[in-house]
């Protein structure tokens, strides 16, 4: 049983924010962060039976910028 599961988070060139898990097929979007975290707890709630459910899940929120110099 995995005790953590982690999500990868980026905003999305569309806009809104995207989640991908880390090792596990599950991908989710929203048009806003506080939605994103609604969508992933509801997305790892259906991945996994309750007796497989992780006990904490992480978001690594990665951001890319570009400075000009």
């Amino acid at each position: 049983m995995n005790t953590e599961l982690i999500f990868l988070v980026e905003e999305s060139p569309e806009g809104g924010y995207t989640a991908q898990a880390l090792g596990q097929a599950i991908f989710t979007e929203a048009d806003t962060y506080t939605d994103l975290k609604t969508q992933i707890s509801d997305a790892v709630r259906c991945h996994f039976e309750t007796n497989e459910m992780p006990t904490l899940v992480r978001l690594h929120f990665v951001k890319d910028e570009v400075l000009v110099i």
